[in-house]
């Protein structure tokens, strides 16, 4: 099974939940990514950035489910949280970096083997995404399908 992960900007929840059939192509700006637990990684990305554990991040309830039609059988939309996306703003290159090679390790501690210059690129481009947000009004979500 292939996974696409579209991570996008848009105004608000009710928004972004009108794009989970379809995706946010031709509606929203997004980035588009694939085959990798992208729910996982949030929770671990925010952990890195933070210093917290897994299951701090997961008690906070992130990510947020915004829109879930076909109950986890189907396209679903996830909400970014803010103190991922703000983590992700203020970042500079060294420090994606730096995330990127201690979730690679993570990941290649539960076996899963994951290339490091993709994990940089992934956070990189998110970073970018999320500063682009920070200079408007609206917040970043995940659609996976």
């Amino acid at each position: 099974m292939s996974i696409v992960i579209k991570f996008f900007v848009a105004p608000d929840a009710e928004a972004a939940a009108a794009v989970a059939e379809g995706g946010p192509d031709g509606v929203f700006e997004s980035l588009t990514f694939g085959n990798f637990g992208v729910e996982e990684a949030l929770i671990e990305w925010e952990g890195i950035f933070t210093g917290r554990s897994f299951e701090e991040v997961l008690d906070d309830d992130v990510p947020e489910t915004v829109v879930d039609p076909d109950d986890g059988e189907g396209p679903l939309v996830l909400a970014v949280s803010g103190t991922l996306r703000d983590a992700l703003c203020t970042a500079a290159e060294h420090r994606l970096a730096e995330v990127s090679r201690l979730w690679v390790a993570e990941r290649a501690a539960d076996g899963e083997v994951f290339d490091p210059e993709i994990a940089v690129w992934i956070l990189s481009g998110l970073a970018d995404l999320a500063r682009a947000v920070r200079e408007g009004d609206e917040n970043l979500y995940c659609w996976v399908a």
